[in-house]
């Protein structure tokens, strides 16, 4: 299934097919990619109401993120506004079960424009993972965010961890930048694009002027970085110690202090019903019984 494309929608640094295979077949192919992926899946499934909930995955990108959801169960639609980005998500389609491959959905659209793009329809659990810091006005984005989860839905972010961006430049021994990292919020990535990080503090101000409670965050990418910027080849063949990291990560996702030193954080918030929201407070949730990952 295909919605079209709504509205122009502009050339930018993803747009490229050269620099989308550098990060489906670079970024995600690698054991970082991997530990991303399992990390990120195993938190939402912490937060994710039951299948055959609906999600909505801004900025999906090839589907690394959400194809495993869609395989457990979840209705996918995968928004990204790069026309290559797609199409590398519709070659991976293959890889799913032909009920899976049902339950996805692409639209060609900007974040900024979801409301619109999505035709107002609401989701259990909007995702934007990765894209935050590569947008000029961060709020607009998140305010679209916010709009299309539905009352009780949850809103996922994922974005650099401003409070540990001298991690890199320092393991790299680039003393120079590590030491501007301290008062900087913008830089470039590893991917050689100029990206912005983030804290949890204001991106958690941030959606809770639409309507959307911080309910919980974690850090994401602490070893895999360190042992990749220090100049460590992690072997991806290697299934055994795959799974190890990725499983260490995972722990030290949810602990103190090592998710404030990971170089991303992944916020989760949920959305205030109408009664919530005219009270100004929203419930503490139940913490939800982790199902396996799949994919």
């Amino acid at each position: 299934m295909c919605r079209g494309t709504v509205g122009r929608v502009p050339d930018d640094a993803w747009a490229s097919a050269r620099l989308a295979s550098l990060f489906v077949d670079g970024a995600y192919e690698s054991v970082k990619g991997y530990v991303r992926t399992y990390v990120l899946h195993h938190h939402l499934l912490e937060h994710l109401p039951a299948p055959p909930a609906k999600v909505l995955d801004v900025g999906g990108g090839a589907g690394h993120q959400s194809f495993p959801l869609a395989q457990a169960g979840y209705e996918v639609t995968i928004l990204d506004p790069s026309a290559a980005m797609l199409a590398r998500a519709r070659q991976r389609l293959d890889r799913l079960s032909v009920e899976a491959r049902e339950r996805v959905t692409f639209v060609q659209a900007r974040g900024e424009d979801a409301d619109r793009a999505v035709e107002g329809d609401r989701f259990a659990a909007v995702l934007c993972h990765g894209v935050l810091g590569y947008v000029e006005d961060p709020d607009l984005l998140v305010a679209q965010l916010c709009r299309c989860a539905e009352e009780g839905g949850i809103v996922s972010i994922m974005t650099g961890n401003a409070h540990a961006a001298a991690v890199q430049p320092a393991l790299e021994r680039r003393w120079a930048d590590a030491r501007a990292s301290f008062d900087a919020r913008a830089g470039i990535g590893v991917l050689g694009v100029r990206s912005r990080a983030d804290t949890v503090e204001d991106v958690s101000a941030m959606i809770a002027r639409y309507e959307v409670e911080p309910e919980h965050w974690y850090g994401t990418w602490l070893f895999v970085d360190w042992l990749e910027f220090g100049g460590t080849e992690l072997d991806r063949h290697d299934a055994d110690e795959v799974e190890a990291i990725a499983s260490v990560e995972l722990e030290a996702s949810r602990r103190d202090p090592y998710r404030h030193m990971s170089r991303a954080f992944h916020l989760i918030g949920r959305k205030r019903s109408s009664s919530q929201a005219r009270a100004g407070s929203i419930p503490a949730p139940q913490r939800r019984e982790q199902r396996s990952a799949t994919g």
